[in-house]
This record gives structure tokens, C-alpha cells and sequence, in this order.
């Protein structure tokens, strides 16, 4: 799944949930989405987090 199709799901995602739930179901979902997203992205090795955990140039 490319990263447009990926978009796209999550956007349906996002309007379902903002449709059934009501705003507040849409800012949670949202939320939940971009911590998974930046999780994914650190797991991927595409984001790199050690400045902000402190394990970086210093060692």
C-alpha cells in the first residue's frame, strides 16, 4: 500500500469517526493517528528520536 492509499484510509477513517462519535471521537482518533504514525516512522528507522531521549553524540 503506497503512501496515497494510506492517506486516503485514513482520512475515511477520520470522517467515520468524526461522523458516528461527534468532534471529540474525531481529535482522539486523530491524536491515536499521528502517535501511531511517528511511532511507525521511528520503528522504520525514517525518524530519529535520540536527542530527544538524550542517547545521542554525547556517548
Amino acid at each position: 500500500m503506497n503512501a496515497t492509499q494510506t492517506g486516503l484510509l485514513a482520512g475515511l477513517l477520520l470522517g467515520v469517526a468524526g461522523a458516528t462519535g461527534g468532534f471529540l471521537a474525531f481529535v482522539i482518533t486523530l491524536v491515536l493517528g499521528v502517535i501511531g504514525l511517528l511511532a511507525g516512522r521511528v520503528l522504520d528507522g525514517e525518524l530519529d528520536v535520540s536527542g530527544v531521549f538524550g542517547r545521542g553524540r554525547d556517548r
